[in-house]
């Protein structure tokens, strides 16, 4: 599958979550002080951005020393994306959200919240499926990060003018488009495996 900047952008919105990273950011930052919690999401923000550049950077490395090819990691980005979506449209019922006591540091909002498995694994998939670009994903990924942090800054004023139903309803739908992109990553994947096998 090709993408384009927008369509990168997108996909990578649609994998760091911030609308369903809402209630966890709330949950977590509910000990921290009201002028303090803007300060510590961007800082979080700037964490999870910094690890995602770098993989980015040291990606198509760590492929090679690994001997994993762009096949496998096309259909095995497609099943983690696939389960993500599942979880976004179906949440546990626990729900993902831990309680912190004091102010949190990189775990867990920059990682996993915004930098989790899948993020790193889509960073991963953009720049080995076309490294000649890599300046285009990192445009891309540096307006997922301001997106990200902006609703993250307004997350406590989206649940709250919003509601908690408005948000998992934006959350499922966002779900539901994952999953259309996650199988079509599936079907590439294949489609370039079963190309491979005819052509050897």
């Amino acid at each position: 599958m090709s993408y384009t900047f927008v369509s990168a952008t997108i996909l990578l919105i649609l994998i760091t979550d911030p609308i369903g990273n809402i209630p966890i950011f709330v949950n977590s930052l509910k000990y921290v002080s009201p002028e303090r919690r803007p300060w510590v999401i961007l800082r979080e923000v700037l964490i999870a951005f910094v690890l995602l550049l770098s993989f980015m950077f040291v990606g198509e490395g760590f492929l090679r020393v690994m001997g994993l090819s762009q096949v496998s990691l096309q259909i095995g980005g497609g099943v983690i994306l696939f389960l993500i979506a599942l979880r976004m449209i179906f949440p546990s019922a626990n729900g993902d959200a831990t309680e912190e006591l004091g102010e949190p540091l990189i775990v867990p909002l920059a990682i996993p919240a915004i930098a989790g498995p899948s993020a790193l694994a889509t960073v991963l998939l953009l720049v080995s499926q076309a490294p000649e670009r890599r300046l285009e994903w990192i445009g891309a990924l540096c307006v997922t990060m301001v997106v990200s942090a902006v609703v993250l800054v307004l997350a406590e004023r989206i649940q709250r003018v919003g509601g908690a139903r408005f948000v998992i309803a934006l959350e499922r739908l966002m779900g539901l488009v994952l999953v259309a992109v996650s199988i079509e990553m599936m079907l590439r994947g294949i489609k370039t495996f079963a190309g491979q096998l005819a052509g050897g």
